[in-house]
């Protein structure tokens, strides 16, 4: 996050943000249906994934009001606290960067050719994160 972070801040305007605004998404301990996560893996197609997240992020920058906005998802294995994905927006007003974060975390969700699998106490399931529910994995 701190990489992240100085990015926006070394961002040529940062003269125009008054606004820094970031989401730290991380492993819920719980599904959607109650059941107790164990692990979480995400499997991307890393090449697609970052021109995704790209593409996002230089779309949602030329909004009015945006000077930068940044995307980034881990890859791998992880524990239930620990974190998945960063998105920061920086802006002149907190107008302008708050509805912005929450399409860029909806876009990335939508879009990334990222792929989670939950790993619970009754099996593993791939996660569609648009209706909730799991495919057995």
């Amino acid at each position: 996050m701190e990489d992240i972070l100085r990015r926006v801040k070394s961002n040529p305007r940062i003269r125009e943000v008054g606004t820094i605004v970031c989401f730290i998404g991380i492993v819920r301990g719980l599904t959607r249906s109650g059941a107790l996560v164990e692990k979480m893996e995400v499997e991307a197609y890393e090449e697609k994934a970052n021109e995704t997240l790209a593409k996002i992020c230089k779309e949602l920058s030329q909004r009015e009001g945006i000077v930068d906005v940044q995307i980034h998802h881990n890859i791998g294995s992880f524990d239930v606290g620990e974190e998945l994905v960063y998105v920061v927006v920086a802006g002149g007003h907190r107008e302008h960067v708050f509805p912005v974060l929450v399409e860029a975390v909806e876009r990335y969700k939508r879009e990334a050719e990222l792929w989670k699998k939950e790993y619970t106490t009754s099996g593993a399931y791939w996660v569609n994160d648009e209706n909730g529910k799991g495919m057995d994995a």
